[in-house]
């Protein structure tokens, strides 16, 4: 199949400005390229094991996020956006990696532990959300995908799929596809803070997000809230650039980074106000979103047509993971009927 990348999201809610440094921009580019196949899965069957007591909301951000990804120009002619619920061979896949992983090893996954603590499981852990490391690994090699796009904190979750990989085809054969992680090296794809700062990332869990969807008005209204620095009363007194929030995003987005140096040196020797700063922000914001927040409004117009997108594109995926599930099980020895 030749280069494969494969990425996705959960359909927990709205994508934010974090997911669109991190990752949607970042997909974007790559599919330019014209170097892979890609993949792009919508994880909701990874969204219920947090979610499953509320299904309606799942089923319901699966169109929101293909809303989404069609408006930051995520193109299905040359990206499969495909639908995991409806992938059969997935939970099949899942079934049999679960032997290859202990308990113990599974507990010491950084990325599980850190997700564990942020959403206050405590001892009521799901079983589902435990093991989703090993669901993310069938994700992966469904496609036999060798390169996958992800941030540092999502970098044990590859080393498990990678050992995953490595354990199958040392026991039944080489089969299946040891990925990469592709990492961006590029300083303005680092983690984005909520707009509460305090170094939380931007999470739709946490409700601390800026939204691809928001209008001008919510826009200017969460950046109005957004952090800056504690001890800069009045607009006289010198402030901080450092662990500013507004400057963090700034750095990130403002293409003038020569406007953004003077206005740092102005901010910490005095002189300029937050609601400057702020509003220099929301220009800078709003030029970024409003053709992102145009076209979506132009799909959502018909969800049809991007639930048919959905359709063709989770079939072409199924067509890809029968023949690898076909193989699993030829080298597993469990093809009784060919």
């Amino acid at each position: 199949m030749g280069n494969v990348l494969l990425t996705g999201d959960r359909p927990s809610g709205q994508l934010h400005l974090g997911h669109y440094v991190g990752s949607l921009k970042n997909r974007v580019e790559l599919q330019e390229t014209g170097k892979y196949r890609c993949f792009v899965l919508i994880a909701d069957v990874q969204a219920l094991t947090d979610n499953f007591k509320d299904p309606q909301k799942v089923r319901a951000n699966v169109l929101e996020v293909a809303l989404d990804y069609l408006a930051v120009g995520i193109d299905p002619a040359r990206t499969t956006v495909c639908i995991q619920s409806l992938m059969p061979a997935l939970s099949e896949l899942t079934v049999y990696y679960l032997n290859l992983v202990t308990l113990a090893r599974l507990q010491r996954n950084p990325t599980v532990k850190s997700e564990i603590r942020d959403k206050s499981f405590g001892a009521g852990v799901p079983a589902g959300f435990m093991v989703y490391p090993i669901s993310q690994a069938a994700d992966i090699t469904f496609c036999k995908a060798d390169t996958v796009p992800v941030g540092e904190d999502q970098l044990p979750m590859i080393e498990q799929a990678r050992e995953i990989v490595r354990d199958f085809n040392r026991i039944y054969g080489d089969v299946l596809v040891e990925p990469e992680p592709l990492v961006a090296t590029d300083e303005k794809s680092r983690r984005l803070p909520g707009i509460t700062g305090n170094d939380t990332k931007m999470s739709k869990s946490l409700n601390n997000g800026i939204y691809l969807a928001d209008d001008s008005d919510t826009l200017r209204a969460k950046i109005r809230q957004m952090y800056t620095d504690p001890g800069h009363l009045k607009v006289s007194d010198p402030g901080k650039v450092e662990g500013n929030t507004v400057f963090t995003y700034l750095d990130v987005f403002a293409e003038d980074a020569g406007h953004v140096a003077g206005l740092k040196e102005h901010y910490e020797r005095g002189g300029l106000g937050d609601v400057k700063v702020k509003e220099y922000l929301f220009e800078v914001l709003d030029a970024l979103l409003a053709p992102i927040r145009e076209r979506r409004a132009e799909y959502a117009k018909d969800p049809g047509a991007v639930l048919a997108v959905l359709k063709e594109g989770t079939g072409l995926a199924n067509e890809v993971a029968a023949e690898t599930l076909k193989e699993v099980r030829k080298a597993m020895h469990i093809d009784y009927f060919g």
